[in-house]
């Protein structure tokens, strides 16, 4: 018997790499498609259930229900397949958030983030009722957030076909009670209207992040959706408009006929309360031009008495409707993905380390903004305050300012020799101190831009704030004696070492063997002055040469 696991490849095709779900009935892996290259997900009937006929049917049931569909907000059926005993469905997969952990993490939502995630779901259930298809299964767990903001309906594994009025054992417990029809609770058949109710409790979960009835039990549960008012989103989290309210509640109506009487009906509802959440909205105000859900849209159909001017117009309306609708299902996306995957909390940095401090925010993908003060019982670089404080929450890339302590208002001054001048400075700052850099170079074989002397020197106790200066090294040359070089050689020696010739002298001389050659030379900083150090210069400082030449009594170069 083959074994379920990773690296099992199904139909020399699919190669398991990672579970990433398990339900009552199947398992779902991740696994990659050698045909494409491209990541699917698997489910795979649990073998348990591999000779059970109920659940081979409840299998089949949900691939046919799947391979009816094919919808932007539905995880769309790629593939099915057997391989010995193993029965199974390919489906795209969505990398990214269950709707149930977004709630978890985020939850209460903004009404207007909550509303254009429950317009897609409600999208996608009525591509699914207009093909015959009641979900029964609508809770937050089978809604897919993916990474880039879509929302996709997962799960299809409990629909049923409109009109097929079988009851199985265990029905009444395979979805979530929490999210259950009073019909569902009840025992009677689902219409769509049954999945209305559910967008409804899930609506009402992601406004207010609670569930609309709880209880020990399952029982417990099921009878207060029967016959228990939940209680208003309003009083829960103020600020929700009592437009998101009256919604939530025309959908969890007990009775089914007063309930919405199609996803789109609510969806035009949801359209105009974010759009206007004052006013009170209602489907049965026919005032308004509805809007359409883009799946929805299609050219109105004239009689044959109708102008071709009218029939133009019509056309022109629908498709400035369709427009006009994949603006707004555009710009939902983007609120989604906006709140759901740019949106994070911050951490707590207080007594953190500022090097820790600034890694933790980076994982959250803030940026920090730092501020010293010296603290006379936190040691010196850790944070002693935070802006905003722990678990606010922000957009990815806001600043979190954070202030840091220097030590005690009087410490020792750190020993900063053979540092550069960056790490001089950032030594300095976090103990509360002030860089100052000479602007003279000094001669040192020191590597070049290191600290050779500084004031006050290390160990030396200085005020915070106080100011501590520095000198870097010029590096050095080596001037090699020139004496007895004709000029032009002297000058090509003295521009490889990159030293000038600050002045010449003329020495006059009766021998032409040595005219024109150096009689002596003295080095001189970049003022003029001579260098008491003949030995040595910084290259390209400034510094230079004074030069005597022989020349010949009456001659010149």
């Amino acid at each position: 018997m083959i074994q379920i696991g990773t690296g099992l490849k199904l139909d020399d095709r699919y190669e398991l790499k990672e579970q990433i779900g398990h339900g009552g009935m199947a398992l779902v892996y991740r696994a990659v498609d050698h045909r494409t290259g491209h990541d699917v997900a698997v489910k795979i009937l649990k073998p348990e259930f591999a000779r059970d006929q109920e659940f081979l049917e409840r299998f089949d049931w949900e691939a046919a229900a799947a391979s009816k569909m094919t919808h932007h907000n539905i995880v769309n059926l790629l593939d099915v397949g057997q391989v010995d005993s193993i029965r199974y469905l390919v489906m795209e997969y969505v990398r990214g958030k269950t709707l149930k952990q977004v709630i978890e993490e985020k939850a209460p939502l903004p009404y207007d983030i909550a509303g254009q995630i429950a317009i897609r779901i409600l999208s996608a259930l009525q591509h699914a009722h207009n093909n015959g298809i009641i979900h029964r299964d609508i809770k937050p767990q089978n809604i897919l957030v993916h990474s880039e903001g879509h929302i996709k309906v997962a799960d299809f594994g409990i629909a049923r076909m409109e009109g097929d009025a079988t009851q199985n054992k265990n029905d009444s417990v395979m979805g979530s009670v929490y999210y259950f029809s009073p019909e569902q609770a009840s025992g009677q058949t689902v219409t769509a209207a049954g999945d209305i109710y559910s967008v409804g409790v899930v609506l009402y979960e992601m406004l207010t992040g609670t569930v609309p009835f709880d209880g020990d039990t399952p029982v417990a549960v099921a009878l207060q959706h029967v016959s228990v008012e939940p209680r208003p989103v309003t009083d829960l989290v103020p600020g929700i408009p009592a437009s998101m309210d009256r919604i939530v509640r025309k959908a969890m109506e007990k009775k089914p006929e007063k309930r919405y009487q199609s996803a789109t009906e609510m969806a035009q509802d949801l359209h105009r309360a974010l759009h206007d959440p004052q006013r009170d909205w209602s489907v049965s105000t026919q005032t308004d031009v509805p809007i359409p859900m883009i799946s929805q849209v299609e050219n109105p159909r004239p009689n044959s008495g109708q102008s071709e001017r009218t029939k133009w117009m019509y056309r022109g309306l629908s498709a400035l409707l369709a427009v006009m609708m994949a603006l707004i299902l555009a710009f939902g996306v983007y609120k989604a993905y906006d709140m759901i995957f740019n949106v994070v909390t911050v951490p707590y940095l207080i007594n953190e380390y500022e090097d820790k401090a600034v890694q933790l925010l980076g994982r959250a993908g803030l940026t920090p903004s730092i501020t010293r003060t010296s603290d006379g019982e936190k040691p010196a670089g850790a944070v002693i305050m935070q802006d905003p404080g722990y678990d606010a929450r922000m957009k990815k890339g806001d600043i979190v300012y954070l202030t840091v302590s220097t030590g005690p208002a009087q410490q020792e001054v750190p020993d900063l020799t053979g540092k550069t001048e960056q790490e001089a400075r950032e030594i300095l700052s976090k103990v509360g101190f002030t860089l100052l850099v000479l602007p003279e170079r000094e001669v040192s074989r020191e590597t070049v831009g290191t600290v050779v002397r500084q004031s006050p020197r290390a160990g030396e106790i200085a005020v915070q704030n106080g100011i501590i200066q520095v000198a870097l090294s010029g590096g050095c040359v080596l001037l090699q004696d020139l004496t007895g070089y004709s000029y032009n050689e002297a000058l090509g020696i003295l521009e490889k070492m990159g030293v000038e010739i600050k002045d010449i002298k003329d020495m006059p001389i009766s021998n032409e063997a040595i005219d024109g050659t150096i009689a002596s030379q003295q080095y001189l900083d970049r003022n003029g002055n001579i260098l008491e150090n003949n030995t040595y210069t910084i290259r390209n400082s400034g510094a230079g040469v004074l030069l005597a030449v022989f020349r010949l009594e009456g001659g010149g170069e």
